[in-house]
């Protein structure tokens, strides 16, 4: 409803009223009947604010109120969907510090296990260091009466039985009776090829005397001459033994050059160094080679 279609009760009897008093104003009724009719005018304009301000604030509050409810709705919506978001978050929420509590008390439980195997591990590492160096110590015990001898050619099939390893050694370093040899082998590696170097030949002495008296034979000797060939014998060491006074090698070839200097590898591999009479000298393979120049 529109304000050009509303016309009041009050509207309506202004409208008469100030026609009335037009006609009688216009009809010679005088200036007091003019002043009436401007009065009559003033309140017509009140009564029509006061009706157009009522007709608007209806209106108003009409379309308001739909879209208020529409608003209201809509929140009340949105604060349901909120609502049970919120829910949902925090669920999980608690879930999640659940999961975490579990994580920190497994974590907790892992590292109390690890701190302990690392424990074990570090016992057990020595105790197979500790098995490691027995083993070699008594492989290497088990071999003290063996020799090596490298050079022996292997033309004859027999080259390598007791009787001949036994007869060589009595004629190469003029023994008054051949040695007594428990077994006597090649190493087991496959058979060279012609111009190629001969397999050593390991040997197990009887006598433990016999060992020490050929070994010291054959480092006062060195090389030893037979029938055009040259034979060396060595003690038969153990493989980690070997490689560790191997570590010596260029050591020892350097301090040969050096006057005054003696040196010798001890059991299983120490480097012992005498100078000018006075041994004060023994090194590991490791001390040696990081200390050329104090050494060498």
């Amino acid at each position: 409803m529109s304000t050009a279609d509303y016309d009041g009760p009050s509207t309506s009897r202004q409208k008469a009223k100030t026609s009335s008093c037009i006609n009688s104003c216009v009809g010679g009724g005088g200036p007091s009947r003019c002043s009436d009719v401007s009065s009559l005018k003033q309140e017509l304009l009140a009564a029509l604010r006061d009706d157009f301000t009522t007709i608007l604030k209806a209106e108003f509050h009409a379309v308001l109120g739909e879209s208020l409810s529409s608003i209201k709705s809509e929140l009340l919506s949105f604060k349901k969907e909120l609502s049970s978001g919120l829910t949902a978050v925090q669920e999980s929420f608690t879930g999640l510090n659940v999961t975490v509590a579990e994580m920190e008390k497994s974590l907790s439980t892992c590292t109390d296990d690890i701190v302990g195997l690392r424990k074990t591990v570090d016992s057990l590492t020595k105790t197979v260091a500790q098995l490691e160096d027995k083993c070699d110590d008594l492989e290497s015990r088990s071999r003290r009466q063996n020799i090596r001898i490298i050079g022996v050619p292997e033309d004859d099939p027999l080259s390598a039985s007791t009787a001949a390893v036994s007869r060589l050694l009595k004629e190469a370093f003029g023994f008054a009776e051949e040695p007594l040899l428990d077994r006597a082998h090649r190493i087991p590696i496959p058979k060279p090829k012609a111009g190629e170097r001969p397999r050593p030949i390991v040997a197990k002495l009887h006598y433990y005397s016999d060992c020490v008296k050929i070994l010291s034979k054959a480092r006062e000797l060195q090389r030893i001459k037979m029938n055009g060939t040259t034979i060396f014998v060595f003690p038969d060491y153990t493989v980690r033994t070997a490689r560790a006074r191997a570590a010596f090698t260029d050591c020892r070839r350097r301090l040969r050059g050096i006057e005054g200097v003696r040196f010798g590898l001890l059991h299983p591999a120490r480097l012992r160094i005498t100078h000018g009479g006075t041994t004060g000298w023994q090194y590991l393979s490791t001390s040696v080679i990081n200390n050329w120049s104090h050494v060498c």
